[in-house]
């Protein structure tokens, strides 16, 4: 998916029994995206999302709107 290596990390929040996802937003300066993970499987599927949907999505979260 990149060739610059993803830092991982989860949210401070997420201390609700493993069901967590993690993200790298190192990635969003030179690439535009935000890599996402299950925690629960490191090696497993990568989800890249573009920057600003990503934003978008957190911004509603915030909200409370999503």
């Amino acid at each position: 998916m990149m060739s610059e290596s993803p830092r991982w990390f989860k949210s401070s929040y997420s201390d609700n029994g493993g069901a967590c996802v993690e993200v790298a937003v190192n990635l969003v300066a030179s690439r535009g995206v935000v890599p996402v993970r299950d925690s629960k499987d490191p090696s497993g599927p990568v989800l890249g999302f573009p920057a600003a949907s990503f934003a978008a999505f957190v911004g509603g979260v915030r909200r409370g709107s999503v």
